[in-house]
Parts: structure tokens; sequence; C-alpha cells
């Protein structure tokens, strides 16, 4: 998926200024327990399926559409697992980014996941002992503080 046109109108007003953006992500797991990661073409990093809301998007709406966009596959949300903010990302074009990001946790339903778009060169299913060597820190970190077990979501205050 491009980068979606009202980013595109504001930075048009703000050339590469940083913006703050909400976004959502979220901790997919099948039935074996393993989690769902695509493979990030702009990073070259294993990541949870995240994205930007669009303007008025509900969050659980915006995962969904995430989720089925990126990988092709149907799921249930249980539940928020974490909310954090992600450190500013500077892209290759001079972009500069800080996402506020909600991460659901997410019940694999059904499908074949692939990677249904250019953000990402592959999908693939990783037992949480066992996640690839080059993962993204925010993974490392909404994996574990989804995961934990408790209903309640965890937050830094």
């Amino acid at each position: 998926m491009p980068t979606p046109d009202f980013i595109l109108d504001l930075r048009q007003k703000v050339g590469h200024a940083p913006l703050w953006l909400p976004a959502v992500s979220a901790v997919v797991v099948d039935d074996q327990n393993r989690v769902l990661l695509t493979l990030r073409q702009d990073f070259g990093e294993w990541a949870v399926i995240s994205g930007i809301l669009e303007p008025g998007e509900e969050p659980a709406a915006g995962i969904l559409r995430e989720i089925r966009e990126e990988t092709g596959i149907d799921v249930e949300l249980v539940r928020v697992g974490c909310i954090d903010v992600t450190p500013q990302i500077t892209y290759t074009n001079g972009d500069e980014i800080q996402f506020l990001d909600i991460c659901f946790l997410a019940r694999y339903i059904s499908g074949d996941p692939y990677a249904a778009d250019d953000e990402n060169t592959d999908v693939r299913w990783f037992a949480v002992d066992a996640l690839p060597p080059n993962i993204r820190e925010t993974t490392l970190l909404r994996v574990e503080k989804t995961l934990a077990g408790g209903p309640e979501a965890w937050f830094r205050s």
C-alpha cells in the first residue's frame, strides 16, 4: 500500500518535518501459538503487521484492514495488548515520523498468508521462542507485552 493521500497532502505543506501519527499493529497468533511476521521492504526487518489509521478510522477496523491488505488472511481481534510510542523514524527520503501505536492481539481464522502488497517481501509464522534475528525492536516489545498473559493492556507511565 503506498503512502496514504492524506499524508502526501500533509507533506506538501510541512516537507520532511516530523509528523505525529496514530497507528495500529497486531500480534497475530495461530492455534500452535506461532506469531505471524512480515519482512518489511523498507527496512529489511521482520515486524508485526502494522499501519497508519486513516482520518476518522476506528483502530479495530484499521488493523483488520491492514492485516487483510498485507497478508490476505482473516483474523478475530481478542484485545488490546499494548500501547506505545515509537522512536522517531527517518525514512530514506528524509521524512520524519513518530507513531502512537495501539497493538492488538489477534487470532488467526483463515486464509494462506502471503506478501499481499508492496510493503512486505515475505510473510511467515514463527514460534515465539524462535523469532528471526533481524527483527524490529518495536516488534519484540509488542510480542512480549501482548503475549504476557494478562487481560490488561501494557503501557508506559
